[in-house]
């Protein structure tokens, strides 16, 4: 493939988490990053590498510095001259130190170091690694708040439950793996009580003494073009005109750049870095008592931890049971029959699940949809981190496999 590659006239890469989430998920990164360098498949039209976001708005999310180790714009949080000018523009006192990424939050709720979380539309009760660790820590902390637009199951541990308001009940904008900022516009009216996830906030931090005054997303927006050079060329108003913008834009007339680094790198050599990289085993190698791998991911019809689709009728008529789909080489082996309920254990615990023969899954792996909690995958995966991006190894747990005698599926 290295070589279809390289021989190419243009040729890009698109990556999902089957990359990134494994002990040396950052190493496998830095590979395709050196294949493309080394090929010249950067800074050409139809050449490029782009990682695909495990969700809507992650790459926004990102770049308005929602990443423990960087402020806005990937400004490093250890850079004096970053800081400085951080703390003058908000005009107070920010922590000098880099936080924690969603792993190692979990660790410190199980160690007591943490004593109150506040969850803002994620489900880690479902998502996370190791899952009765993860369940355990959100149970040992004193105060839990979550904000969410159903009733999760993280939300099942919390103390006080914010409803929040889907995409079609806010405006605001999504930002996508290739840079395009998105106008989404409000829809319908929200349910109930929900209220708008930057209102909520508003209000708890003006009820802590701060004096916060946005009236709308179109305020926040405006504050982030202050600080953030991506946003140079991108206002409130050309977004309702054109509906989207690509960034980097020179001004506020000029097309954005759907092509970067075509001219030079951001380095000081202006060249693009090459970092070598082991090749590394996974955290744990399947071996006599645990002789399969056990890998996890989404289904076509369940995204996710199932929080919105397995609420949808027609998608959880389709896919309304948990399977665990294994190679029909395996499954012969085995002595299981497609339907037979299974038992599928690593070293952080079992659950029981109907099998599923499929071929598009090889010989000795295990996969699982992590969507369904009557049959939790993450009850099972390791929680072992990349060293450099702190990501956990969900793609990659030794694993083995059994019948449960007497048992079958329901129809």
């Amino acid at each position: 493939m290295a070589r279809v590659y390289a021989n190419a006239e243009t040729a890009l890469i698109f990556w999902g988490m089957g990359i990134s989430q494994h002990t040396h998920g950052t190493d496998n990164a830095r590979c395709l990053i050196s294949l493309a360098l080394i090929c010249g498949h950067v800074g050409r039209a139809g050449t490029g590498l782009h990682p695909l976001r495990g969700q809507n708005n992650v790459q926004g999310a990102s770049d308005a510095g929602l990443v423990p180790m960087f402020y806005p714009d990937y400004k490093p949080v250890g850079d004096g001259g970053q800081i400085e000018r951080w703390e003058a523009f908000w005009g107070m006192e920010l922590d000098h130190e880099k936080g924690l990424t969603v792993v190692e939050i979990t660790n410190a709720m199980y160690d007591g170091q943490i004593k109150g979380c506040y969850i803002m539309g994620e489900n880690p009760a479902m998502s996370d690694p190791d899952q009765n660790h993860a369940r355990t820590a959100l149970s040992r902390l004193e105060h839990l708040v979550v904000q969410d637009i159903f009733l999760t199951e993280t939300a099942a541990f919390a103390d006080v439950v914010l409803p929040a308001t889907a995409f079609p009940e806010k405006d605001g904008t999504f930002t996508n793996t290739d840079r395009r900022v998105q106008l989404g516009r409000k829809a319908i009216d929200a349910p109930g009580v929900a209220k708008q996830d930057w209102w909520i906030i508003q209000e708890i931090a003006n009820r802590i003494g701060l004096k916060w005054t946005y009236g709308a997303a179109e305020d926040i927006f405006a504050e982030m073009r202050q600080m953030m050079p991506s946003l140079t060329g991108i206002t409130w108003e050309r977004l309702q005109r054109e509906g989207a913008v690509t960034y980097p834009c020179a001004d506020e007339t000029s097309q954005g750049q759907t092509v970067i680094f075509a001219d030079g790198f951001p380095t000081a050599s202006g060249r693009g870095k090459l970092v070598p990289c082991d090749i590394l085993p996974p955290d744990e190698v399947p071996d006599a008592e645990f002789p399969l791998v056990l890998t996890t991911g989404r289904l076509l019809e369940h995204w996710h931890t199932g929080a919105m689709t397995r609420r949808a009728s027609v998608l959880d008529t389709i896919e309304p049971e948990a399977f665990a789909h294994i190679s029909p080489n395996d499954l012969a082996k085995s002595g299981i029959k497609p339907g037979d309920m299974v038992k599928v254990a690593t070293r952080r615990g079992e659950i029981e699940i109907a099998a599923r023969s499929d071929g598009d899954v090889p010989d000795g792996v295990v996969f699982i949809p992590f969507c369904y909690v009557e049959a939790p995958a993450n009850m099972l995966t390791n929680p072992a981190l990349d060293p450099f991006g702190k990501i956990p190894e969900l793609k990659f747990s030794a694993a083995r496999l059994e019948r449960v005698e007497g048992q079958v599926a329901a129809e």
